[in-house]
């Protein structure tokens, strides 16, 4: 997902960017690579990807991928977007050495070469011609964006493959213990607090000039699947994008909705149509969840499109707001 302005236009435009395709990404290791060890990856296009030892020097194009590295134990030389990066996501770190090579999906292929990088890793979601670019430079690893029909195995999937490409397998299999036991800890709060089976929607806003433009998370979204396995109920039922989850509607959209709790994102940086361009909105101030009070925005700098961690981050949310 790009940053604030381009952020509205995906949200107008019902995607995030270019979709993604359906292949499988097939990790070929079951156990960390030795560091002096080949690596041979097929990668969500179903290409091998040959790589003379596990990647050190890598760049990232998408956020998503690069906090799946920062969560490996590896610091990239290279990320599109820095400054982006640090505004929407706290799950993991960058460094201040970390080279800025652009934007996502317009990233400067002179910058990355300048860094010599031994591996780039993008997702599906990059235009081919864009990738064919990149692989002058160095290997190129892709993986799928998201995958709205599997969208818990698919983020896990993504995290295996970059740490067989990091030589990280067994680091990983460690973290994904931990992201499940995060996510049935979570499940059995929300049922002792006698909230199981509670409805729920997620939404976030942005404004484009005067229009405000709103995305739901459907249960084919990350953040819809792992709400749905914490024990609440998608009141939202109509279909999202095939990749994300996402579904688009209007302020008029949300009245179909009966009461439940409301859930939504929002950073400083973005602004907060919810609790702000809505809050004198007659609509908005009588939709039941609104005169209810179960509104609440989510801790800023989770990102909604990430890996373990930052879907750690919003387990802890989701389950606070909705058992306090």
């Amino acid at each position: 997902m790009k940053r604030v302005t381009a952020l509205a236009a995906a949200a107008l435009a019902l995607v995030l960017t270019a979709c993604g395709t359906s292949e499988n990404v097939t990790p070929e290791a079951n156990s960390s690579t030795p560091t002096n060890q080949p690596v041979s990856i097929t990668d969500a296009r179903n290409k091998k990807v040959d790589l003379k030892a596990p990647a050190t020097k890598v760049v990232g194009l998408e956020w998503g991928i690069v906090e799946n590295v920062l969560t490996l134990g590896v610091m990239p030389v290279g990320v599109a977007d820095t400054k982006g990066y640090t505004a929407w996501v706290s799950a993991e770190k960058l460094d201040a050495s970390v080279k800025d090579v652009g934007t996502r999906g317009e990233s400067s292929v002179d910058a990355i070469v300048a860094l010599n990088p031994d591996l780039i890793i993008t997702t599906t979601d990059e235009s081919p011609a864009t990738i064919t670019q990149l692989e002058k430079a160095a290997p190129v690893l892709v993986v799928r964006g998201a995958d709205a029909k599997n969208a818990i195995p698919q983020m896990r999937k993504n995290f295996e493959l970059v740490a067989q490409a990091l030589g990280k397998t067994e680091q990983a299999k460690t973290i994904l213990a931990d992201f499940d036991k995060k996510l049935a800890e979570g499940k059995q709060k929300i049922a002792d607090a006698g909230k199981a089976g509670t409805p729920y929607t997620m939404a976030d806003g942005y404004k484009e000039g005067s229009t405000i433009a709103i995305r739901m998370y459907t249960a084919g979204s990350l953040l819809g699947a792992v709400t749905n396995e914490l024990g609440l109920k998608n009141a939202w039922t109509a279909a999202g994008d095939p990749d994300y989850g996402l579904a688009p509607t209007d302020i008029e959209g949300l009245t179909k909705l009966k009461d439940g709790e409301f859930l939504y994102i929002a950073n400083d940086d973005g602004g907060d149509v919810f609790g702000g361009d809505l809050a004198k909105n007659a609509i908005w101030k009588n939709l039941p969840f609104v005169k209810s009070g179960n509104v609440h925005r989510l801790a800023d700098g989770i990102w909604m499109f990430g890996g373990p961690k930052s879907t750690e981050q919003f387990i802890d949310a989701t389950v606070q707001a909705v058992t306090s």
